[in-house]
């Protein structure tokens, strides 16, 4: 598989999981993923696609708490919680 076709494959997968799950969903999963791969009762194969799978949920979850963090972070003039734009700086 190329590089190119490899970097399209992670990137409409992290799509999917942003428009099909939340956090809380994403971190469940992974729980489950890390437990199952800590079992040592898996296939090789079935090893290698879960952590494949696990790396897009941590992605996932990483980005969604600095998200969120940012999001904290940038408080208006009334201490009210705003969306970050780049033209808050």
């Amino acid at each position: 598989m190329s590089a190119s076709k490899t970097k399209n494959t992670a990137t409409s997968d992290k799509d999917a999981l942003e428009s099909t799950l939340s956090f809380e969903q994403a971190f469940s999963e992974l729980e489950s993923i890390v437990a199952q791969m800590e079992s040592g009762q898996m296939a090789l194969e079935a090893s290698l696609a879960a952590y494949k799978r696990g790396n897009l949920l941590l992605t996932f979850c990483q980005q969604s708490l600095a998200d969120v963090e940012q999001q904290v972070k940038v408080l208006n003039e009334r201490q009210q919680l705003v969306p970050f734009t780049d033209n808050n700086d």
